[in-house]
């Protein structure tokens, strides 16, 4: 779709979003004069990177909190505010696909109709298991403008690990793909999915259940805003379980709001900014970014997956000023081969969380774009940000204003600088965190007790206001962007009928993050090869959970109270009898 020529189909929804901004822009004449001047498009010349070649913009994000008070922290009153603010601005990005604000705010009225059209209401749940495309945003903002709740699922997911979100969230409607309808036939018997079945894009789903499938409908007119409030749940997100199964974050509408005004201030994000994004859609980090770029009158480009190959290419074609990269993906750059094109591109920043400090350097030399370090989580916020460029790189950097802090011991008195402990968080503005885990309220009390969220991270905090991540205290592991529960992984392993017990533990990654390794024990008269292992993993799980070590032990290293001590295991590493999936050159299926 161009910007400022909307489909036919939408016409009445854009008049309706018209109506919807008339007496917004009738009492905001003052500010639409301010802001006349910047309407136009970031222009950049070609090789020049220096911010005389941008048109100077203020940063918006430091006026967020004036402009939508408390009660206005929701996307259909964000949507139509800024709609009426930038009009024919382009908002959004994907391949050929450009939406303007207003075609945005539009889309998002006639994706409400079209649920509403469906029985979704306020408060129901619709799984969307869906790659980087147009359609994913169209489901979140139609959900988001009559009070549903959007489930994102990982396209990776299988078996257990999909079986327990579809019987947690209990969706009334699933959208897919139908390149990811095969995963619906690897759900447990006890697990059915929604009667009603949308499918996105090209392709034949077939029938792998009871109920309705039918393609994606047509958008229409457009409906009203349902009335919403700043601490109702947007997403339930789902983040890796440790002693169980993964946990499904309720995400509040202002919590949204406060990821795109901290994360805008950390990046130093202004006006006119072009916000570039290969990173999924289904975590926090590429969703929140969507919030940045309207809240603070961007664009935002998103690109449907990594390439490390293709990143400067895409960021070059887009004329992108702000990126995203996590943890293995700048040294994967950094690996690609040096080209005279490396500093060839507008890149002024690029949020670089979690990439290992020894590589800061390195790719701010070579690319010219500083990595900003920083901490948040699911539940939590971007609470803790570094300087631009990093003056401790690898560290989480300083406390951000409007959070408070902790490091504590086991009963949760807190500890003097300089002594590791567990990192406990808590907003000072409402509904800036997530509000619990949905259908656990056990694990909701435990996380948040003493009404403080316990993130399960050991850190330090140094006397200068530094904080610094030691290591997690919780049973995950990190592996290229995803967290895996080693739970749902042993619960796998543990079906095999030749195991009798396992453990799944982290190993160091080349790439700086973690790699998933199994220790497992056979059951007495019994024989199998690590492969054999690594094959009963296939399909039941998502690939990235797959174990890449395997190590067959003759007995488990136990605790005093019969537990398996998986500390023994990682502080041995990578033994002679370990068998390395990678080395071995074997390919998973997907």
């Amino acid at each position: 779709m161009a910007a400022g020529k909307p489909h036919a189909a939408l016409a009445a929804a854009a008049a309706f979003v018209n109506t919807l901004s008339l007496n917004y822009i009738v009492g905001q004449r003052d500010l639409q004069a301010d802001c006349a001047g910047n309407a136009l498009e970031v222009g950049v010349q070609a090789g020049d990177r220096s911010t005389a070649g941008q048109r100077p913009r203020p940063p918006i994000w430091s006026q967020a909190v004036e402009h939508f008070p408390p009660a206005d922290r929701v996307l259909s009153t964000i949507l139509t505010r800024q709609a009426a603010r930038y009009r024919d601005r382009t908002l959004f990005v994907f391949g050929e696909t450009r939406w303007s604000y207003a075609e945005t705010a539009s889309i998002a009225a006639a994706s409400a109709a079209r649920l509403i059209q469906a029985g979704i209401r306020a408060g129901d749940r619709v799984a969307l298991m869906c790659s980087n495309r147009p359609e994913f945003l169209e489901i979140y903002l139609g959900c988001a403008w009559i009070g549903a709740v959007t489930v994102p699922i990982n396209t990776a997911l299988r078996g257990i690990q999909l079986s327990h979100i579809l019987r947690n969230s209990t969706p009334k409607l699933l959208v897919i793909e139908p390149v990811f309808m095969p995963a619906i036939e690897t759900l447990e018997q006890d697990v059915a999915p929604p009667e009603i079945i949308w499918t996105i894009g090209e392709g034949t789903a077939r029938s792998v259940a009871p109920g309705s499938i039918s393609p994606l409908p047509a958008l229409g007119e457009g409906a009203p805003p349902a009335p919403t409030r700043p601490g109702d749940t947007v997403a339930i997100l789902y983040t890796s379980g440790t002693t169980g199964p993964s946990k499904g974050v309720c995400c509040p509408q202002a919590q949204m709001f406060w990821w795109g005004v901290y994360s805008a201030r950390a990046l130093g994000i202004i006006e006119g900014d072009v916000l570039f994004t290969t990173l999924p859609l289904f975590h926090t980090n590429a969703l929140n970014a969507f919030y940045q770029a309207v809240l603070n009158g961007c664009t935002y480009v998103l690109e449907p997956k990594f390439s490390a190959s293709g990143f400067w290419a895409a960021a070059r074609r887009h004329q992108a000023t702000v990126g995203y990269l996590l943890g293995a993906m700048a040294v994967m750059l950094l690996a690609q081969p040096q080209s005279s094109n490396d500093t060839a591109h507008w890149l002024r920043v690029a949020l670089g969380g979690g990439v290992p400090g020894q590589f800061h350097g390195p790719f701010l030399q070579r690319f010219g774009v500083p990595l900003l370090d920083g901490y948040g989580s699911t539940e939590t916020n971007f609470v803790f940000a570094g300087a631009i460029p990093s003056d401790r790189p690898g560290t989480m950097g300083h406390l951000v204003e409007g959070v408070e802090a902790r490091i504590v011991d086991p009963d949760d008195e807190v500890l003097p600088d300089g002594e590791a402990g567990e990192l406990l968080l808590r907003s000072s503005e409402p509904f800036a965190f997530a509000t619990g885990y949905f259908g656990m309220p056990d694990k909701t009390v435990e996380a948040w007790r003493n009404l403080w969220f316990h993130s399960g991270d050991r850190v330090v905090r140094d006397a200068d206001g530094h904080y610094r991540f030691v290591d997690r205290m919780k049973d995950s592991i990190r592996r290229r962007g995803e967290n895996v529960s080693s739970w749902e992984v042993e619960q796998v392993l543990l079906k095999h009928p030749a195991i009798a017990a396992c453990a799944i533990y982290p190993l160091p990654s080349e790439l700086g993050e973690d790699e998933v390794a199994a220790a497992v024990q056979l059951e007495p008269g019994h024989a199998l090869d690590a492969i054999e292992v690594v094959r009963h993993c296939e399909g039941k799980m998502a690939y990235f959970a797959v174990p890449r070590f395997v190590r067959i032990v003759t007995a488990m290293p136990l605790t005093e109270n019969g537990k398996i001590r998986k500390v023994a295991l990682r502080e041995v590493g990578k033994t002679p009898d370990t068998w390395d999936r990678d080395a071995a050159g074997y390919k998973l299926r997907r």
